[in-house]
């Protein structure tokens, strides 16, 4: 599986989340600040979104402060259904009854637990 993941911001959290893709053997295509890009939230958001859609990834990753900002700029790219998630049960049921595919995460309120368990 190959993930598009994208941050305006280089944290602790969004390392960890590379490092735990790179771990489970997915392949990832980083986008943002975590490919040493200074990019605006939603020309990142906008880049992962479009990178699922043509099919370059499968499945895309999205964080910004809050969240929200990547996941309203990911919707607008038609043929994409990011959900902005801050717990497993959420995340799994954005998945089944959403067909949700671009998890947008808030760098400020996700922890590495939470993170990890989504």
């Amino acid at each position: 599986m190959k993930l598009a993941i994208g941050s305006d911001e280089r944290t602790q959290l969004t390392d960890f989340i590379v490092r735990t893709v790179n771990q489970k053997g997915y392949a990832a295509n980083l986008f943002g600040q975590l490919a040493g890009d200074r990019e605006d939230w939603s020309l990142v958001a906008q880049k992962v979104a479009e990178e699922v859609v043509r099919g370059d990834a499968d499945e895309g990753i999205l964080l910004c402060w809050t969240g929200t900002g990547v996941s309203l700029a990911a919707n607008k790219v038609p043929g994409v259904r990011a959900a902005l998630c801050g717990d497993a049960d959420t995340a799994r049921g954005a998945r089944l009854w959403n067909k949700a595919n671009v998890l947008c995460l808030s760098i400020r309120n996700t922890s590495e637990v939470v993170a990890k368990e989504i």
